[in-house]
């Protein structure tokens, strides 16, 4: 019997730890955390991802959990609404999807769904990885060293698995020219409407507040910045540097820098995309983020996640586990579908984190124009990104076998 290690334990790596012990693979997952991780903004399933969710059975589950959010609002520094997008104007696929859910809730299904032949190795990382071209030797922060017959990156952004087997972040990781950030809120009397409220202000900032309950939302803070020197561990400094930023800013951003210092899941991280030529070197292969993270502003990290751990799965069990010839399909396969999903939107940084009064302006106009009648049908094509894949049916490949 393959066997496999993932690391990571998100979306990615947990949809693959779903499918691959259907077709017969031992699993290993490693985890740097202590447990799923909980919490985290919402994310939205698109597309095709839809499909790979039901052919999981979890879209029941999904479904149950999901946000009941009704679209996005751009608000000016009094709370009045400048431009708006429901939630069902493109067909659901718009800038706020039909289905949308807190990324910890999505975790916490797949987890469940994850167990039978799956081995978790939780608050541990890989330190090394050495591929004989026969096996893989991996050690561990905490485990002894595993041999492996393949590994699996699908640890995210930062990727650990990708910097050890293919090299620097620095090589991959291509920066936007922007930071972004967010943490959990009480409501305390917030009006929201269940709508994702968004406020921009001049210097490339935005601050905004997205339902995920009916006591609590989450709080988002973007800026334009291309030199930015901070800790990735140090959190202190990283709200530090948002204070600065948004200091002199209106609307409920003064609310939001209060509940900052005691919001128990802050994260702040820059906005990127992860660019490679291939997705695979010899017995190691990347999934989701980790290979091809789209940022959020091109959106559907989500629906790469999950249709990207379906078609790996797949072209394994379908090439009886040899590596070569799956990797080589899992990229055939999938890369058109990635080049379409990481397109950013029309003005890319400048058009979400516009930097003058003027240009705030201009893309409130802008997308009053796109959900004018004239518009829709145009707009609501181009939105449907997330459906420029054909999935494979592999329900029909036995398990492989020792």
């Amino acid at each position: 019997m393959k066997n496999i290690l993932i690391s990571g334990g998100s979306i990615a790596g947990l949809a693959l730890a779903h499918w691959l012990p259907r077709y017969g693979f031992s699993v290993t997952v490693v985890e740097r955390a202590p447990a799923p991780r909980p919490g985290g903004h919402a994310v939205d399933l698109r597309g095709v991802a839809r499909e790979v969710a039901e052919r999981m059975g979890i879209m029941p589950r999904i479904l149950s959990a999901r946000v009941d959010e009704r679209g996005l609002a751009y608000v000016d520094e009094n709370g009045r609404r400048q431009a708006s997008m429901p939630v069902d104007l493109f067909g659901g696929e718009g800038a706020v999807a039909e289905i949308e859910i807190l990324r910890g809730d999505l975790t916490d299904i797949l987890y469940g769904t994850a167990q039978q032949g799956v081995e978790y190795l939780f608050d541990d990382s890989v330190t090394s990885i050495t591929d004989s071209g026969d096996d893989v030797l991996v050690s561990f922060e905490h485990a002894a060293p595993r041999r492996f017959d393949l590994v699996i990156g699908a640890d995210g952004l930062h990727s650990n698995v990708r910097r050890l087997a293919f090299g620097p972040e620095e090589q991959f990781v291509n920066h936007l020219g922007a930071y972004t950030a967010y943490f959990s809120i009480p409501v305390d009397g917030l009006t929201l409407g269940h709508w994702f409220l968004l406020h921009s202000s001049p210097g490339g900032r935005l601050s905004a507040i997205r339902p995920d309950g009916l006591n609590s939302a989450k709080a988002m803070f973007s800026f334009t910045a291309t030199d930015l020197v901070y800790d990735r561990r140090d959190a202190a400094q990283q709200q530090q540097i948002l204070r600065e930023r948004f200091a002199d800013v209106g609307w409920h951003t003064p609310y939001l820098l209060a509940a900052m210092s005691h919001a128990p899941d802050f994260f702040f991280d820059t906005i990127s995309q992860v660019r490679m030529e291939r997705w695979s070197r010899g017995r190691v292969a990347l999934l989701g983020d980790a290979g091809y993270c789209g940022s959020p502003l091109s959106g559907n990290g989500t629906a790469m996640a999950l249709v990207g751990a379906y078609v790996l799965a797949g072209e394994l069990a379908a090439s009886r586990g040899e590596h070569v010839a799956a990797f080589a399909r899992y990229e055939e396969v999938l890369r058109p579908y990635v080049t379409e999903c990481q397109k950013l939107p029309p003005g890319g940084v400048g058009g979400f984190l516009p930097k003058s009064r003027m240009a705030i302006r201009m893309r409130n106009v802008s997308v009053r124009a796109m959900t004018s009648r004239p518009l829709r049908g145009l707009m609501a094509k181009a939105a449907q990104k997330a459906d420029s894949i054909t999935l494979a049916d592999y329900a029909h490949i036995p398990a492989v076998r020792p």
